[in-house]
């Protein structure tokens, strides 16, 4: 059994802003604590949809990461790198092309979603269709665990879970390997392996999920096994195959409760984004000149919080307190726009002051985040190597 660990990944493709703090960052910094984590700047998927701009990438990438550092990401708890610093993600999303059947890439939602939000680019290439198929090599290849996303993206976990399913049925066969597995469950002692025979027999054979996950315990704890002998037990409870790729979990994550200025999605695109790093007076005027309830063309006019998007960024930044003043005054016309904005000035600036000062370091001295960089690459290409020689052992291809 492999240990639990965390992949995610972002596309350097422009400025980070709040958005992406509460819909993301702040999982990531919140996780880095509990498991590994592995984060990386998935350069090469920013070349599916910005493939006619490249130099943006670069620009991004490095600014992204500053980004991270700036948001509480820790060097020292998780690892950095960068996508295309690690060539094995190539040749896994390679070698998984060869069984993936292209009805599975045509079927994930955000394909067409993506197809339609994005009509004045031309996405009819290749690297488009199986960019999920790359995701999931940027996964699997970790023998991740857990992958935290949204909703939205749930589908592509369970397609990260059929390939490597698929992949271990199809080339996890070990010669010899049930009689390796028996010889394997005899190590656990005569009582652990009944009750090991036993579980295997509830799950294979009446499809006891509670069996299996009993079982995968009782493993956990088998100090006596060698990893190989782990591995071949693990792979014996499901079947009679070897787990070479592991199927990862989604990490369900609250979605970002932070819209844009306007209401809608904060989007660089769309002009109504505050940037993670952006200055006071900036972050001021932006919040300031924010649409509000259209009933309240006047001072005296009383409004309706709801109908107003500076209402969903108090839901954010608020206490309680704050939000019940806004509520009433904005109802009764007691407060203006402008002093409603206020709290939510004061508290931007205030959650953004922090970032400012973990970001100044890495601006004064580039290289320090290079070689942050550097170090994580390095960690996570030693890991995806050693996911690379299974499975090229695994498709005959381990020759010299």
């Amino acid at each position: 059994m492999y240990p639990d660990r965390v992949v995610s990944g972002m596309r350097p493709t422009g400025s980070m802003h709040l958005g992406h703090h509460h819909g993301a960052l702040k999982n990531w910094v919140k996780m880095q604590s509990e498991l590994p984590c592995l984060f990386f700047v998935a350069d090469w998927h920013a070349l599916t949809t910005h493939y006619d701009d490249p130099g943006l990438i670069e620009r991004s990438t490095w600014d992204m990461l500053v980004d991270w550092l700036a948001a509480g990401i820790d060097p020292s708890q998780a690892t950095l790198f960068i996508q295309s610093k690690v060539p094995e993600h190539a040749e896994l999303h390679l070698l998984l092309s060869m069984a993936t059947p292209l009805g599975w890439l045509e079927r994930v939602p955000t394909y067409k979603d993506q197809i339609e939000n994005l009509s004045n680019k031309d996405l009819a290439t290749y690297g488009f269709l199986g960019y999920p198929l790359l995701q999931a090599a940027d996964v699997l290849i970790y023998r991740a665990s857990q992958v935290p996303v949204g909703d939205d993206q749930v589908p592509h976990i369970e397609m990260m879970r059929e390939i490597a399913r698929r992949f271990n049925h199809l080339y996890g066969k070990e010669k010899g390997f049930e009689a390796k597995a028996q010889e394997a469950v005899k190590k656990l002692g005569s009582k652990r392996a009944k009750l090991y025979n036993e579980l295997r027999t509830d799950y294979q054979q009446q499809g006891k999920d509670a069996a299996l996950e009993q079982a995968k315990a009782m493993l956990d704890d088998a100090q006596s096994l060698s990893m190989i002998d782990r591995e071949r037990l693990f792979g014996y409870l499901e079947g009679s195959r070897k787990l070479i790729l592991v199927e990862p979990h989604a990490r369900l994550t609250a979605d970002s409760r932070l819209p844009g200025l306007d209401g809608r999605k904060m989007s660089k695109s769309y002009g109504n984004a505050i940037a993670l790093r952006e200055d006071k007076d900036s972050v001021t005027k932006k919040v300031r000149t924010m649409p509000t309830d259209p009933a309240r063309v006047r001072r005296s006019d009383p409004g309706d919080p709801a109908k107003c998007p500076v209402w969903q960024f108090h839901e954010v930044y608020s206490d309680n307190a704050t939000k019940e003043w806004v509520a009433k005054g904005c109802k009764s016309a007691g407060i203006g726009c402008i002093e409603c904005k206020q709290p939510v000035i004061d508290a931007i600036i205030k959650e953004q002051e922090p970032m400012h000062e973990r970001a100044q370091q890495y601006l004064d001295d580039p290289t320090l985040v290079r070689a942050i960089v550097a170090d994580g690459n390095d960690v996570a290409r030693k890991l995806a190597q050693e996911t690379m020689r299974d499975v090229r052992e695994a498709m005959g291809l381990a020759y010299s």
